[in-house]
């Protein structure tokens, strides 16, 4: 099995590869698109501002590339935000995979949202074994809306698309890789799907 995180200057890519060693998988950091195209699975990360994340997708080529890949892509946070068509961060276009905007919390609520919230309404193999409202680790200030691809939502401030779904494409606006055991039981499923 070879699985590749996307190394592009993103955050919390060590916490990734930490998760996975703990399932018992080697996962490689790379931004070689070779490396990238001949993996088996694709996790593609990323904590922090979307405009400069999609500034250096755009300098190693890798906003052309992703969208591209076959095989089981996984945008974590940041990383799924950047799979939508736009997000109101930095007035940035997306990479178009996911059918949504990103928008941001309003100041009525505290943001980000940091901390313990629920999942609902899952609808994915991603989810297999996951009971619903079950508990992740979010820490985000801009969220998806919902679209045809939502595969599971959230409320804070509002109802929200927590995870998308596109063909070989998944996203999480939660970090699975600090959601203890149900975020390891959705690792896991993706490795095996």
């Amino acid at each position: 099995m070879k699985l590749i995180i996307i190394n592009y200057g993103a955050g919390n890519i060590k916490s990734i590869q930490f998760a996975f060693n703990r399932l018992g998988y080697d996962a490689i950091l790379s931004n070689d698109p070779k490396d990238i195209k001949s993996a088996d699975k694709v996790i593609f990360p990323g904590v922090g501002e979307a405009s400069s994340a999609m500034k250096m997708l755009k300098e190693s080529g890798l906003d052309t590339l992703i969208p591209t890949l076959k095989q089981p892509v996984l945008g974590i946070c940041l990383g799924m935000q950047l799979m939508c068509l736009h997000t109101e961060e930095g007035d940035t276009q997306g990479l178009g995979i996911f059918q949504t905007r990103v928008k941001r919390f309003s100041n009525r609520v505290k943001v980000p949202q940091m901390g313990w919230n629920v999942i609902k309404n899952l609808k994915s193999d991603l989810f297999k074994g996951v009971k619903e409202n079950e508990y992740m680790y979010l820490v985000h200030s801009f969220y998806a809306e919902h679209c045809n691809e939502t595969i599971a939502a959230t409320d804070y401030e509002i109802n929200y698309a927590s995870a998308l779904q596109h063909k070989n494409f998944y996203g999480t606006q939660f970090h699975p890789e600090k959601s203890s055991n149900a975020g390891a039981k959705i690792l896991q499923n993706f490795i095996e799907l």
